[in-house]
Order: structure tokens, then sequence, then C-alpha cells
């Protein structure tokens, strides 16, 4: 087991002022894999404190000098890759093939590009006026569990990269790979203070973050509810508040689409880290014409679903991140059955021979309408819902009818697919099976929050506007 003890503040390993600790959970074998400590909002203090000392100095630093020393952090995690995918694969469940590259490598991306940005950016520009970006101070950063290096990237990476200093406080329930991190970041030799981490739980220290007086801006991602909270919190210091929220995100065939292939890409895109993604593709909306069709299809992929240890040859699906987690999506399997929602595959109880772990069965409903609970709230777990529409103006409809708008998906002939994406009231939308790109925006309409992050977008989220006119 490993216990980390210290937090990373003002380019040291400091002695926490609280004495708590939290246990992370192996989320396949229900041990505890590791603790980290519980900070209180002294922790915070001390670290906004170093943040806002060093700010002036990392302001300072030139851009390009900046790009270096986080393309150094990428090169530094990328020797770590296999050791910080085992440990995300224990605390997080994703299966090992898939996390070295895709939860470890999308952190090493996200550093690699928030480098390149910050070396070629323009951050002055000439007309009628000297129109000058710069940072906007510090930054305290609240970051979830479910993709921890890439929801950490988005905000680090990218507001150290606009000369930001950053306070950052990771979910407490995957936190070893960012402890993990925070030694790269210390190997890097970035300068003392420009970032700072402490641990804790959300409503002690994370509420500190967002209160703090002497943070300039709060970068959250997580649910709804508590980004609502954290807004209200930050609004008593008027700071810039950025949100990326919830999801339930539709993915539209079109009756042109080629069914077999878009219902493959689209149980993969429900599925992906046991459908704990917010972007997550969760609602497939299919003409009624192919239903029958598209349910034989979705059930035959589900099931080719193996369901099982991280680490062992051929699982494609790990457990769930935690016992609440796995009891919350099994609740909502129920209540889908209860509403009278057709249950294509999968179910409530556990996979079979998988009594230990946070497992749940891939499930796939049809039949399922915009009344139904399993269509309008967030799941985070594997369940795919199928609803059939008569017209496109109806799909359409039917993809906006939710409190969110985060991601989405369009199949079908590439003039049609493109008007479609245009109707929806979405932040991104896929065409075709088209893989996301790291340096498209990524951000949400309505509920799904506001700001956007990666690429340009992502940098200039981090930065003020200053107008100077001669």
């Amino acid at each position: 087991m490993t216990d980390y003890t210290r937090f990373y503040v003002g380019g040291e390993w400091v002695q926490p002022v609280g004495t708590g600790k939290l246990a992370v959970v192996d989320s396949a074998s229900e041990t505890v894999f590791a603790t980290v400590p519980e900070g209180v909002p002294e922790d915070i203090d001390r670290a906004v404190a170093a943040a806002r000392a060093a700010f002036p100095g990392w302001w300072d630093t030139p851009a390009a000098v900046r790009g270096e020393l986080l393309r150094k952090v990428a090169d530094l995690l990328e020797q770590r890759r296999d050791e910080v995918a085992d440990a995300l694969s224990h605390e997080l469940g994703m299966p090992r093939s898939q996390s070295a590259s895709i939860q470890v490598g999308s952190g090493i991306g996200t550093f690699r590009m928030a480098a390149e940005l910050a070396a070629t950016y323009e951050f002055e520009e000439s007309g009628d006026s000297l129109v000058i970006r710069e940072p906007i101070g510090v930054v305290g950063a609240i970051t979830p569990w479910n993709y921890p290096l890439n929801q950490v990237g988005a905000k680090v990476a990218y507001a150290l990269a606009a000369g930001c200093t950053v306070v950052l406080k990771p979910s407490e329930v995957t936190p070893v790979s960012i402890f993990m991190l925070a030694e790269v970041i210390d190997e890097a030799g970035l300068p003392a203070g420009a970032f700072n981490l402490v641990t804790g739980l959300g409503p002690v220290v994370g509420e500190r973050l967002a209160g703090h007086p002497d943070v300039d801006m709060i970068s959250f991602t997580g649910s709804t509810p508590a980004g609502k909270r954290v807004a209200v919190v930050a609004a008593e210091t008027v700071k810039r508040v950025a949100l990326e929220l919830g999801g339930k995100s539709a993915n539209v065939l079109l009756d042109d689409a080629d069914f077999a292939s878009a219902v493959t890409a689209g149980v993969a895109a429900c599925y992906l880290n046991a459908g704990q993604t917010c972007s997550a593709l969760t609602r497939m909306i299919v003409p009624r014409s192919h239903l029958a069709e598209v349910e034989q299809l979705a059930r035959k992929e589900a099931e080719q679903y193996v369901v099982g240890d991280p680490f062992a040859g051929g699982t494609r699906l790990g457990p769930l991140v935690s016992d609440a987690q796995r009891d919350r999506v099994r609740r909502y399997i129920q209540q889908g059955i209860d509403e009278g929602a057709t249950l294509v595959t999968g179910g409530p109880e556990a996979p079979e021979g998988l009594d230990k772990g946070y497992f749940v069965k891939p499930t796939v409903f049809s039949d399922v309408t915009p009344a139904m609970t399993i269509s309008q709230e967030e799941i985070f777990g594997p369940v795919l819902v199928i609803m059939p529409y008569d017209t496109e103006d109806e799909a359409v409809e039917i993809a906006n009818s939710t409190a969110y708008g985060l991601s989405g998906g369009v199949s079908g002939s590439p003039e049609r697919a493109l008007r479609v994406a245009r109707r929806l009231r979405t932040g991104q939308v896929r065409l075709n099976k088209a893989r996301p790109v790291r340096s498209a925006p990524f951000g949400g309409y309505k509920e799904s929050g506001n700001g956007r992050e990666h690429g340009r977008f992502g940098l200039e989220e981090f930065l003020e506007t200053k107008a100077v006119i001669s």
C-alpha cells in the first residue's frame, strides 16, 4: 500500500495542517490501495499564499520558457507511463490495456499541446488599440475522478501556459496518479509556488478554494449539482468561474446511416471507461423503421464486452470507481425497468462470477421515451438507451430535450449529418464515427456548464484582455 503523507506547496513537500487521512480503494478488489492526506482550509490558505507569491515571477517568465517546462513535464510523464497506468487501473478500474493509452496518454498530450500554445500564441495584437492578453492570476482547479490526468491537464497545463499559478484540488477518489504528476512537475523544475497540490473533501477544501479572496478564477469539472455550489460560493468574490459539468449526450442515427458500423461505434462511445465519461453518447436516437435492427446490433455488441479484472487479458469493461457509483447505476437500471423501458440486455444484478468489486453489467434499453428518468438523468455507467423517432425534426427535438448539452453524434450522409449537427444544442458533435480531436474546444451548453477547454479556446479561458489606447 502507498501512503502519501505530504502536500506539494511552494515547491516543497510539506506536512499538512490537518491530521486526517483518506483511503483510496482498489475498485476491483475493494481493498485499500493507498492513502492521502485529508486537507483542511488552512492547507488551502497556505497553498494560495504560495501561488500568489509566485505569480509575478511566473507571469514574467517568457511564454516560450513556460512552454519548454511544460514540455519537460510531458516528457517525464511519458517515462513513467506504465507506472502511472498501473495506479490508474487500481484506483479507477479502467482496463490496463486502455489506461496507458487513454488515461495517461491524454494527460501527456494535453501538456504537450499547452506547451506548443505557450510558445506560439500571440499574446498581443495591434489595431486601433494595443490588445494585450495576460494571465488572470491565481487559478483554483477542482478536478474529477473519471479522467484524472486529462482533466488536470486541461486546467493546470493551460493555466500555467497562460502565465497563471495554480492550486489544484483533485478528486480524493483517484488521487494517486495526481501525486505522481506532482512528483513529475517537481522534477521538471517549475518555479516554487507555480503549481500546488492539496487533497481533501469538496465541502471542506473545495469550498475554501472556491471562495478564497486571493483566487482569481475557479475551473471546476464534476457533477452539475456540485458545479452549481461552486458557482454560488465563488460569486461572493466575483471571480471568474469555468464549469464543465454533466451530460446526457445524444447519438442520432439518420435513416441513411451505415447501421452496423454506427451502432458498434455508438456502443463504444457509451461504454468507454465503463460509461464514466461526461461526454458519453448515452442516448441512441434511431429511425423507428430500423429499431429492431438497431436493438439486435446493440445487443450483440454489448454482449461482447467482457467484464472483469482490469489487469486480466481480454477485459473490455472494468469495475465502476466505487460502491456508491455501482449502487447508483444499478438503481437507475432498475428504475428503467420499473418505468417500462424494454431491457435488451444486461440488468441490475452483478455480472456472473463477480460478486466482489464494483462491477455492473453492460446494459441496453430500448423503447425509451423522453419522459423516462433514464433518458433525462446522467447515469454515469455502462447503460445505453435507444429512443425511436419518426421524422428528422422529432430526432432533433428528442436530442435537445434534456437539461444538458455537452456532446453528441450524428451518423448519416455527410450533408444531412452536418445539417442535423447544426441544430443540436450541444458543445461538440462528432459526425460518422469521428474521433475526438485534442485541439477542438470542449465544453457545454445549458446545465453542462460554461467555458471551453483544450486548444486555443482552452488557453484563452485563463487570460484577461487589456486594451492600451494611444
